[in-house]
């Protein structure tokens, strides 16, 4: 998922039934809770939309396994579930038997927390260790080879586009003939500067300088840690150079000046038309048709990044606390939620993109009529294929949100790419310590 951070989606409701035949897969109910002495109640605390409430997943998972009842909890923002889970677990008290756990966080739970959550080799979710892409096991994996997560969902990108507003400006609206004309992110910005010129005022190129860098940032192996864990994020200069050409697009009024997911207007945009073009991971999709309803539907439609390249936004992990007292019943359950199957249903419904190598071969053929059949299971594919194996670090999470706050003001006060950016370095480094 949001990762950024996953937000909830409008999602369609879908009949128990249909999900109830997910029951071959991944789960047989060999772990009858009454036949281990009695029922037991799973406490579930997650962020945004993970897509499990609303496919029915914990339903489907409540009637193949009597006795075990799932009791679930979901905070909206993942930046206030964050801290309020570092209260709990300060407090030994009130964690649930299954945590989510975001990809920005996943370094600092591996490198600071690993004592406060259960090494799943010792699970029965053992089984279900190696079946992900190359890079989403080991980062939830500890030095001396404790598995702290089962992984959900990456976020490979695309870019999302208003056909409508393009085709207004003059622009091409076909997939494949709009990718050609972006080979790289400095192209991008120059057909940005055609659709100002042609486009109401109203109407920007882009939702957002930070969502610019963001993904421009997703295509970076090494981006604010080297591979020996140090943080390197004011003396890397693919990240300061990818910071100038976000804040050039902000000085040159491409951008809408709005905050990803904090402000109303960013909402608004996505069935206003306040802005043509967002770089998108797969799980934007669902947040999108939600947030533009029906109206949307054949007025969005997604095509690569510029000049093709892969690059990842997001993920989450499933963990379980150490104080849980039913690790084995939680541990069968994380297995079955992040199986294959279960994942590409939900691609299917929600637009989460498998982390399993199995999950992303059964996607793999999906087209969305919402946007004009575009192939979203090849575009996600391909990004994912070629998205590097990034490097994460602790602090992953504040920088990214101190970078878009300095973004952010050159949008909308004017400060300079210096000051900026020189303001977002000395918040980082006060809050590394």
């Amino acid at each position: 998922m949001q990762t950024p951070r996953r937000m909830a989606a409008a999602l369609a409701a879908v009949a128990t039934s249909s999900v109830l035949l997910l029951s071959a897969c991944g789960g047989s109910g060999e772990s009858d809770a009454s036949a281990q002495g009695g029922p037991v109640e799973l406490k579930v605390n997650l962020f945004g939309t993970f897509g499990y409430q609303e496919l029915g997943l914990f339903e489907a998972y409540e009637a193949q396994h009597p006795g075990i009842t799932i009791s679930y909890e979901s905070t909206q923002d993942e930046d206030k579930y964050w801290p309020a889970l570092q209260t709990r677990m300060a407090s030994g008290s009130g964690m649930a038997d299954v945590q989510g756990i975001e990809v920005s966080r996943i370094a600092d739970v591996v490198a600071n927390q690993a004592d406060q959550w259960t090494d799943l080799r010792d699970t029965p979710a053992a089984d279900a260790i190696g079946r992900y892409i190359d890079w989403k096991e080991p980062a939830a994996t500890t030095p001396d080879g404790a598995v702290l997560g089962l992984g959900t969902d990456i976020g490979p990108m695309g870019m999302c586009y208003r056909t409508d507003l393009l085709q207004q400006a003059g622009l091409p609206t076909d997939p494949t003939e709009l990718a050609a004309q972006m080979p790289t992110w400095d192209a991008y910005l120059a057909l940005g500067e055609r659709f100002k010129a042609a486009a109401p005022a109203t109407t920007a190129w882009a939702d957002a300088a930070g969502g610019i860098y963001d993904a421009m940032t997703s295509q970076l192996e090494v981006k604010n840690y080297d591979k020996a864990g140090n943080l390197i994020f004011d003396s890397n200069p693919d990240l300061r150079s990818r910071f100038d050409t976000a804040a050039k697009a902000a000085q040159a009024g491409l951008t809408a000046k709005l905050e990803q997911f904090a402000d109303p207007g960013w909402d608004q945009g996505f069935s206003s038309g306040s802005y043509a073009t967002i770089a998108c991971p797969s799980w934007m999709i669902g947040y999108i048709k939600g947030k533009a309803g029906d109206g949307g539907s054949g007025k969005w439609n997604i095509t690569s990044l510029p000049g093709g390249a892969g690059g990842n936004w997001g993920g989450s992990y499933l963990a379980i606390p150490e104080s849980s007292e039913h690790k084995t019943e939680a541990a069968e359950l994380i297995a079955w939620l992040t199986a294959p199957e279960q994942q590409a249903q939900l691609f299917a419904k929600v637009g989460n993109f498998p982390s399993t190598k199995e999950g992303i071969a059964q996607v793999a053929g999906t087209t969305d009529p919402y946007f004009n059949g575009a192939p979203i299971g090849k575009i996600f594919s391909d990004s994912a294929n070629a998205a590097p194996i990034q490097v994460l670090g602790q602090q992953d999470g504040v920088i990214k949100n101190e970078v878009s706050q300095a973004l952010l003001s050159v949008e909308t006060a004017g400060v300079t790419p210096d000051d900026a950016w020189n303001t977002a370095v000395n918040n980082v480094k006060n809050q590394a310590g």
